[in-house]
């Protein structure tokens, strides 16, 4: 068997966030930060190897349906250099879009909602996978192989941006130097993105550059006043296997069985979570606007009582 220098680089790559996590989990232990419990720790690598075991089964498809594609590419970037940096930053872009969909698309987060099943966050939370993301994952990725680049050039650049992806899973790292913040995806920003606070919801989706985040309205600060809670804001009571994976789409799929009718049946397939015929639950958009109408109040109560009491 031999190995090519991709299969190095993601290799040694793979092997860094390994031992990052080994340190981690040792200093969280040697200074009892409780970052990592056994049954949670347990979990995410199950669920990273249901997805592997995805991944492996539906690779050749996947390289097979990116490379047919390629022969009808529009255009080719002959400049090595500028071919990788196009590459990349489409590609990050289109996770973007990937994982905006996960979030704003009930569907696709029955899915993706196991990456989130975690009230802990900790470099192995970025190993608990979305499970069946493999299966459509691709077909986010086909305008890059109308775009003339090759099957194994977008996989290479996708493990890439995955494995830095991982990185940002910690709390050790509070904040970076403020040009690397407003630039790139950090720990506090990923940080946000694991909350279950209403501010923080369905914010920060991006991987490598937090930039598509700013510019699409999906961006959220970590503020030091409103202290992160990780994990959902209903967390399954069955943390058994199979329900992290399927608990969703179980609730899901009574959701669909009590709309009143056919129309209301794909809203619940294809809107935001918490979307709801009867008005009983609410997407996250809409109690961020109550929240934010709260505060607001909050603070002319409070300034009017200054005033008075000046």
């Amino acid at each position: 068997m031999t190995f090519t220098g991709s299969d190095i680089s993601v290799g040694t790559l793979f092997g860094f966030v390994i031992v990052l996590t080994l340190v981690e989990m040792y200093f969280s232990y040697a200074h009892d930060k409780k970052l990592y419990t056994k049954r949670d720790t347990w979990t995410n690598i199950y669920l990273m190897l249901c997805a592997v075991a995805i991944n492996l089964a539906t690779k050749f498809a996947t390289f097979f349906l990116l490379d047919y594609c390629y022969q009808f590419k529009l255009f080719q970037v002959e400049n090595v250099g500028l071919y990788w940096i196009v590459l990349i930053l489409t590609q990050d872009f289109l996770y973007w879009f990937l994982h905006t969909v996960g979030h704003y698309v009930r569907f696709f987060w029955a899915m993706h909602v196991t990456h989130h099943s975690s009230e802990h966050f900790n470099l192995t939370t970025g190993f608990r996978s979305t499970v069946f993301e493999p299966l459509y994952r691709v077909f986010f990725y086909l305008p890059l192989a109308f775009m003339g680049f090759t099957a194994m050039d977008i996989l290479f650049a996708y493990l890439i941006t995955q494995i830095y992806g991982n990185l940002v899973h910690t709390q050790t790292v509070q904040k970076f130097p403020a040009w690397f913040e407003y630039i790139f995806v950090t720990p506090s920003h990923h940080r946000v993105h694991h909350a279950c606070n209403v501010r923080y919801l369905d914010k920060n989706m991006g991987m490598v550059l937090i930039l598509w985040d700013r510019w699409f309205g999906t961006f959220q600060e970590e503020l030091p006043e409103d202290e992160i809670k990780y994990g959902l804001t209903a967390q399954p009571e069955d943390t058994g296997a199979f329900n992290i994976i399927f608990h969703e789409f179980i609730a899901l799929n009574n959701d669909i069985k009590r709309a009143p009718s056919f129309k209301d049946k794909l809203k619940y397939i294809f809107n935001p979570p918490g979307w709801s015929h009867d008005g009983s639950t609410k997407i996250a958009k809409i109690m961020q606007q109550e929240l934010i109408e709260t505060e607001k109040e909050s603070k002319t109560i409070g300034n009017s009582v200054k005033v008075f009491t000046n």
